[in-house]
């Protein structure tokens, strides 16, 4: 609780940086609002998910649900920054890709969906070129984590914002975790309010619709997180958490509270070693990671990670092939029974550039 409170004054402390920080994004933005810095546009489908802060809103599991939607009706392809990677400039995955190569979330793309082509780069307006070539059927490339990325215009933004810590109480880094200023969110034409408690309210919903004041033509959604069945990490047969599980849950992850919380109302006991978002494990954490398992003393344990986590973790192969190493996966919830009425915006939106385009080539 100290440590809490002394970060937070010591945060509180940078205001100075926050405001410089803060004008030089007011001042990039008015430059690109105002067309001095171009942002370039394609002539195919770019759906953006992004959000304006740093730390975890959901940005990967939005990104999985869209490709679940949208794969059976579209060609889809997804391009990444690739974060913590040990690679620089553009990559598509393949059969022999690892995390290190293309980043832990693009990984996870991969083995989800294998058939859907993955690439990665820092410069997108240079790597969807790249990627158009490599995959010349693709019909719509999902944007992960873009939204500040203006050298490219996407057509179609979903702006995530976490129910704990929405842009509208945030402020600027290094005082706050806002990356961009409030003011951007009129750029997306979704704002999803993401980790929603499962029994939000309808009055809870007005409230936090007129807080966040959607514009015209803005939608506003709200998600909560699903969780679903826990597999093996290398086997993925299925394995069980009950109220009698010690579970020690190792995870890399921004933000471990929604996890942390599952745990909670499901087992008597577990114990977490939380590393930094997106952390390289070492040989090192991995015997850590050993040790602190062998001292648990419950009749029946096990490990559990995210399936982000397991991509980072999956080269201690032989070492995982003899321990209760569960994955426990997640996907966004649609609140209020809106789910259909989100897929339906999106692939309208698809439908109609995609019918533009064909109009304008035949004149």
């Amino acid at each position: 609780m100290f440590s809490n409170v002394f970060l937070k004054s010591f945060r509180f402390l940078l205001f100075p940086l926050a405001f410089l920080y803060g004008g030089i994004v007011i001042l990039r933005n008015w430059l690109f609002n105002r067309g001095i810095f171009k942002s370039a546009r394609f002539n195919l489908p770019l759906v953006c998910v992004g959000n304006l802060s740093v730390g975890g809103t959901g940005k990967s599991p939005m990104v999985e649900y869209l490709i679940g939607r949208l794969k059976h009706d579209f060609r889809v392809a997804t391009l990444s920054r690739g974060y913590k990677r040990k690679t620089r400039g553009y990559a598509l995955a393949g059969e022999r890709t690892t995390a290190l190569e293309i980043g832990d979330e693009p990984m996870l793309f991969h083995r989800k969906f294998p058939d859907v082509p993955v690439a990665v780069g820092e410069k997108r307006l240079e790597a969807i070129p790249q990627l158009l070539h490599d995959h010349p059927e693709t019909e719509v490339i999902l944007l992960d984590d873009a939204f500040q990325h203006r050298a490219v215009a996407a057509g179609f933004n979903i702006l995530l914002t976490d129910h704990g810590n929405l842009y509208t109480r945030d402020f600027f880094l290094p005082t706050g975790d806002l990356r961009d200023q409030r003011s951007s969110a009129a750029r997306a034409q979704v704002i999803v309010v993401t980790k929603c408690p499962p029994g939000l309210t309808e009055e809870e919903k007005r409230d936090l619709t007129e807080e966040l004041d959607p514009g015209p033509g803005q939608h506003l959604f709200f998600t909560t997180i699903a969780y679903g069945s826990a597999y093996h990490i290398l086997t993925k047969e299925p394995g069980y958490i009950t109220d009698d599980t010690e579970v020690l849950l190792v995870t890399g992850i921004a933000n471990p509270r929604p996890l942390k919380e599952y745990l909670e109302e499901r087992t008597g006991s577990y114990s977490m070693m939380h590393f930094g978002d997106h952390h390289i494990f070492s040989i090192d954490d991995w015997r850590e990671i050993q040790a602190r398992f062998a001292a648990l003393e419950g009749p029946r344990k096990l490990i559990l990670t995210t399936e982000k986590d397991a991509m980072r973790l999956l080269k201690f192969e032989q070492e995982l092939a003899g321990l209760p190493f569960l994955v426990l996966p997640i996907e966004p919830q649609f609140l209020f029974g809106e789910g259909t009425r989100f897929d339906s915006i999106v692939h309208t939106f698809i439908q109609e550039f995609k019918q533009t385009q064909q109009h304008g080539q035949r004149q």
